[in-house]
C-alpha cells in the first residue's frame, strides 16, 4: 500500500479547509445574517424538512442551518446575491428561529428556482443524480445562478476549462445585448465568422441562426462592411487591452462620462451572430461593458446592475473568504508540532501512522460488507485502539528495563 506522511495528511487539510473557506465565502457560522439585510453574497442553504415540494422556497443562512436546522435535510445552494436569511419567518409552519425569532414575515427582494427543492438545470434533476450515470460537471449561470450540466447547455464548455464565468442559454435570451459582446470578450465558440448577416437594432432582441451563404455574402459586401476594417481593429485592440481590476480590491462603478460614444451601440453596427447556446466569458469581460447612461438604464430595466461589478464575482467572493479566515486561522497541529523536540515529533508521526493504519482497515470492513458506520462502532474502535496501544507500551517498558 502507499505510505502517506504526515506532511501529506496536513497538505491535503490545507486544500480542504482552503475550499471550505472559499464556499462559505466568511460567512458567520454563530450568527443570523437577517439582521444584515439582504446580503450581496452569501453562503445559503434550503430545508427540505421545514419546507418540502409544494411548500413556498425558502434560504437560510450559514448559522441558521447549525444551529435550527442541525438535524434536517439540507440542500447546499453554494452563493446567492442579494438573498436575506428566511429561517422562522412565515414560510415555516412550525419553526422559530433560535437566533434571531423577531423577523419580518417575508423578504420580497429575495430571488427563487428550484434550486431550493434540490432540483437544477434544464433537466430538473438532483445532484448528484443517482439515475444519471454520465459523468458531467455543473456549471452555474451568473445571471439566475442555477446549476447546469455541461452537455445541457447548447455549446460545449471550453476543454481547458479556460473561462471565469457562464450565461445560460435562456439568461443570454434575456440579455439578449450580450451577443454584441460575445464576438469580442466570449469564447472561440462564440467568435463571428468572417462573413455573416448583419444585426440592425430593429432585430436585435430577435435571436437568429446565421448560416452563411452567397447571398449574404453579398448583402454585406453591398453593406460596406469591407470598407471598416481599421475601424474594427481598433475596436478589437480597446475590448482586448488587459484588465485594470484587481482581485484583492473591486473598482468602484462609476459612468464614464469622459467615454462620448456608446460602447455597445458601436458594436451593434458590425456584425454579429445569435445564437440559442450558452456563452462563456473571461476573468475580465466584466470592466468591458460599456457604463454610459442609457446602458446603466437598460441594465436597470432588465435587473442585471451586478453585471458592471465585479465584486460580484463568484471567484472576489472566494477570494474575500480566504483572505477574511487566513490571517485568523491557526492549525493547531502544527502549533503542537512545532512546540515538540524531534524525538517527540517521531513519536507523535508514529502513533499518527498506527492510527491510521488500522482505522483504514477497520472501516475498509464496512465498506466490503456494504454496512452503515455507526457511532458505537467509532467508540468501540478507539477502545480496541487504546487497548493495544497500552499494551505496545508495556511491552517497550519492559524491554527497555
Amino acid at each position: 500500500e502507499p505510505v502517506v506522511s504526515l506532511a501529506e495528511v496536513l497538505a491535503e487539510n490545507e486544500e480542504l479547509e482552503k475550499e471550505a473557506r472559499a464556499v462559505l465565502g466568511g460567512s458567520d457560522h454563530e450568527r443570523c445574517s437577517y439582521s444584515q439585510g439582504a446580503v450581496k453574497r452569501q453562503a445559503l442553504y434550503a430545508c427540505s424538512t421545514c419546507t418540502p415540494p409544494g411548500e413556498e422556497p425558502a434560504g437560510i443562512c450559514l448559522a441558521c442551518s447549525y444551529e435550527c436546522h442541525g438535524t434536517h435535510r439540507l440542500f447546499e445552494l453554494y452563493t446567492k446575491r442579494n438573498f436575506r436569511c428566511d429561517c422562522g419567518n412565515s414560510k415555516f409552519k412550525n419553526l422559530q428561529c433560535k437566533l434571531l425569532p423577531e423577523k419580518g414575515k417575508v423578504n420580497s427582494g429575495n430571488k427563487y428556482n428550484d434550486n431550493f427543492y434540490g432540483l437544477y438545470c434544464t433537466c430538473k434533476r438532483p445532484y448528484p443524480d443517482p439515475e444519471d450515470e454520465i459523468p458531467d460537471e455543473m456549471i452555474q449561470c451568473i445571471v439566475c445562478e442555477d446549476w447546469f450540466h455541461g452537455r445541457h447547455l447548447g455549446a460545449v464548455p471550453p476543454e481547458s476549462g479556460d473561462f471565469h464565468e457562464m450565461v445560460c442559454q435562456a439568461c443570454m435570451k434575456h440579455c439578449h445585448f450580450l451577443w454584441a459582446y460575445a464576438a469580442q470578450l466570449a469564447g472561440n465558440e462564440n467568435q463571428v465568422p468572417a462573413l455573416t448577416k448583419v444585426n440592425s437594432l430593429e432585430d436585435e432582441g430577435i435571436p437568429l441562426k446565421v448560416e452563411e451563404s452567397e447571398e449574404q455574402k453579398k448583402e454585406i459586401k453591398e453593406s460596406g462592411v469591407d470598407h471598416q476594417e481599421i475601424k474594427e481593429e481598433k475596436q478589437i485592440e480597446q475590448f482586448n487591452e488587459p484588465s485594470t481590476s484587481s482581485g484583492a480590491a473591486c473598482p468602484e462603478v462609476v459612468a464614464k462620462s469622459e467615454v462620448p460614444a456608446c460602447k455597445l451601440k458601436e458594436l451593434q453596427s458590425k456584425p454579429f451572430v445569435k445564437k440559442d447556446t450558452a456563452t462563456f466569458w473571461p476573468s475580465n469581460w466584466r470592466s468591458k461593458l460599456c457604463t454610459c447612461e442609457d446602458c446603466l438604464k437598460m441594465y436597470s430595466e432588465l435587473e442585471v446592475q451586478f453585471l458592471t461589478d465585479e465584486c460580484d464575482t463568484v471567484l472576489a467572493y472566494e477570494n474575500k473568504g480566504t483572505s477574511d479566515q487566513e490571517t485568523e486561522r491557526r492549525d493547531p497541529l502544527m502549533d503542537t508540532l512545532n512546540s515538540m523536540d524531534r524525538v517527540q515529533q517521531v513519536e507523535l508521526i508514529c502513533e499518527y501512522n498506527d492510527l491510521k493504519t488500522e482505522l483504514t482497515d477497520y472501516l475498509r470492513r464496512f465498506a466490503d460488507e456494504g454496512t452503515v458506520v455507526k457511532r458505537e462502532d467509532i467508540q468501540h474502535f478507539f477502545e480496541e485502539f487504546q487497548s493495544r496501544k497500552r499494551r505496545r507500551t508495556n511491552r517497550m517498558q519492559y524491554y527497555c528495563s
